[in-house]
């Protein structure tokens, strides 16, 4: 019964620190002390504190099966991370005012958007496709939960984002800003994200059985 406890404690925490801290007027004042590159990183840190909090709390959870898991799984989970890392590098410090992530959004051109042309939200296209990637061979109902949360988020939360930026951006620059173009450009800059990405998936596996406690190859 505690171990339940502790876990909803876990999810609470998480999500009240990745809500109250980017709030408008919060943000703005943790700015105002430690400056946007001060807020970035604080804010990772706290972030990935709270997601180790959470995914050791499920871990500990008493296992009830919902499905077995299938080598097949292991497969959908590689595949989704490996696209999920690669949108979060071509997203992560590129101007974006339409969401959460971006540096320089001043400089930002609806018409040279980049993996926002695609997604206004890429960050929380990454974490969706992270969640149900690892819900398919977790078939135990705290990781169910735990998975199923992240992906609802990652859902309702561009609502929530873009309802947010049309009140504070002005419903008609929030339109402008976000008719963006589609394209595919190759630029060194991006094949750079690119490597990146797959640098950072290779390393993920690499160290995963470690971190996690769980093989990710089939």
């Amino acid at each position: 019964m505690l171990d339940w406890v502790i876990y909803t404690l876990a999810i609470l925490v998480f999500f009240l620190t990745h809500s109250i801290p980017v709030r408008p007027a919060n943000k703005a004042k943790v700015v105002a002390q430690l400056g946007a590159l001060g807020f970035t990183l604080s804010y990772s840190a706290l972030s990935i504190a709270a997601l180790s909090f959470v995914i050791y709390a499920a871990n500990r959870a008493p296992i009830v099966e919902l499905w077995p898991w299938a080598p097949w799984q292991n497969h959908v989970t590689l595949l989704a991370m490996a696209v999920s890392v690669t949108i979060a590098a071509l997203a992560i410090a590129r101007p974006n005012p339409l969401s959460f992530g971006g540096r320089n959004n001043h400089t930002f051109n609806p018409l040279a958007a980049g993996i926002v042309g695609w997604t206004r939200h890429p960050l929380l296209v990454a974490l969706l496709l992270w969640a149900l990637g690892h819900l398919i061979p977790n078939g135990n109902l705290a990781h169910v939960i735990l998975f199923g949360l992240f992906a609802s988020f990652s859902f309702l939360g561009k609502r929530i984002i873009d309802k947010r930026n049309q009140r504070l951006l002005g419903l008609e620059t929030w339109q402008h800003l976000s008719h963006t173009q589609r394209d595919i450009a190759i630029t060194r800059t991006g094949l750079i994200r690119v490597c990146i990405g797959i640098a950072i998936f290779l390393l993920l596996l690499h160290v995963h059985s470690a971190i996690i406690g769980v093989i990710p190859l089939p």
